[in-house]
């Protein structure tokens, strides 16, 4: 066997592995004794065939392929031996010639990650901004919610809510059509093509209007896109809505708890500064990591983009995928194809990767650990909403080894992302720590 290593680039070797014939003549003797002892051929016993005999009745080509199953899988690790490579995940093999015997191997190689002086990172989180108009945002759409709609006899004006029936078509085929639909009639709105609620204003009960709007060319329905769609409509009634009136009446509508409308501020109040805290702290944990990543050199293997790109893909088609749909479903709602989507996703996979292995850097120089009991807490916490006929199937799984690992990663990089807070926020005391660099 003659071994080549013709590059290393991206953090994969090129290996060229030429076989001696000796070598693949002993694979191939290999392969016809495994399966003539599985093959009856027609006039000899299971396991008495010749081996002129099994490769006529089998064909050489099968044999030649059971073969190469034995021997380029032994074949590659010796020349990782032989050149002393570690290989970080399974490799790409190509026959590239069979006389003689020629494969070439592209190995990926461990991510190489060498931190910056991330001790020394200084981040200044963001002040909390809440204030009341905010609360009386949410007051105001909490009316909406609780709203009724009275009829009306005058023209259809923005905001009401009409009844009508609807005949269209687009492209001489059927568009939207349906009897008794309602619609509120809001400004720029989109559906179902823009400017058609536009060409509802003004209609009265029992009026009907034909009119033609163009489709937008980046419409769901892409053999639809950019025709012209011609509507139809009659308006059977017209709708005003009626908000309550703000009062400890409309309070206690909400929730009988509240007793006040003071009561319902405050606690909308509560609420919004509970999740302006959260932006607030995932946004700084946003830009610390990003100073981080910036002091960081970072080199890895294409494939770890391809596979994180498939993870994401995977995220976007699942409730698809439960629906009974799939891939190509997708794909034409959006209107894109699999490579434009994959190259879309490549930005996003690759920042997550180099993010990944920055952390996991960091928390082996930091020598962060998830404890046993730290697991178990975690697990409880999952626990909690859990339905009760469930929860000892649940807690099975979230017990399994795959399982308690999975979730040790995860709080191992929790706990990391709150070591680098603590660090940007000046309230880390640890002591310094010397960066070194990983072996190339």
């Amino acid at each position: 066997m003659k071994v080549t290593k013709d590059k290393v680039e991206n953090r994969q070797a090129f290996l060229t592995v030429e076989m001696e014939p000796a070598e693949v003549e002993e694979s191939l003797e290999e392969a016809y004794r495994r399966l003539v002892k599985k093959t009856t051929v027609p006039g000899f016993r299971k396991g008495k065939a010749p081996r002129v005999m099994l490769e006529r009745y089998l064909g050489k080509e099968n044999l030649f392929e059971d073969a190469l199953d034995t021997l380029i899988p032994r074949a590659y690790e010796d020349a990782l031996k032989e050149q002393q490579i570690e290989a970080f995940a399974r490799p790409s093999i190509e026959i590239t010639q069979t006389g003689p015997l020629v494969f070439k191997a592209t190995v990926p190689l461990p991510p190489w990650v060498k931190l910056g002086d991330y001790r020394n990172i200084q981040v200044t989180p963001q002040p909390l901004e809440l204030n009341e108009d905010d609360v009386s945002s949410v007051i105001e759409g909490l009316r909406h919610q609780q709203a009724t709609w009275e009829p009306v006899e005058r023209a259809v004006a923005f905001n009401d809510l009409v009844v009508f029936d609807i005949e269209s078509s687009a492209d001489g085929k059927p568009f939207i059509n349906q009897r008794g639909a309602q619609y509120q009639v809001l400004e720029n709105h989109p559906f179902p093509v823009p400017g058609f609620a536009r060409q509802l204003l003004g209609m009265s009960r029992d009026e009907e209007k034909e009119f033609e709007l163009q489709i937008p060319p980046d419409y769901s329905r892409s053999e639809l896109a950019d025709k012209e769609a011609s509507f139809k409509v009659r308006v059977g009634e017209v709708k005003q809505e009626r908000l309550p009136e703000l009062n400890d009446e409309f309070a206690k509508g909400i929730d009988p708890k509240f007793e006040t409308l003071d009561s319902l501020r405050k606690q909308v109040a509560d609420n919004l500064r509970l999740r302006a805290e959260e932006k607030v702290r995932l946004d700084f944990e946003e830009r610390v990591i990003e100073a981080v990543v910036d002091r960081t050199e970072v080199e890895f293997p294409p494939f770890l983009v391809e596979t994180e790109i498939d993870r994401l893909l995977d995220q976007q088609l699942r409730h698809w995928q439960e629906s009974g749909r799939g891939l190509e479903e997708y794909l034409a709602s959006i209107n894109k194809t699999e490579e434009e989507l994959r190259e879309e996703l490549r930005s996003p996979a690759t920042k997550r990767v180099i993010r990944s292995l920055v952390l996991g850097k960091i928390s082996k120089e930091e020598k962060v650990e998830a404890s046993g009991s730290e697991i178990d807490v975690e697990i409880e916490d999952m626990m909690k909403g859990a339905a009760g006929d469930k929860k000892d199937e649940f807690r099975r799984l979230l017990n399994a080894p795959q399982s308690r690992e999975s979730i040790g990663a995860l709080l191992v990089r929790r706990k990391t992302i709150q070591r680098l807070t603590e660090i940007a926020e000046g309230s880390d005391i640890g002591s310094e720590t010397t960066q070194k660099e990983a072996p190339k």
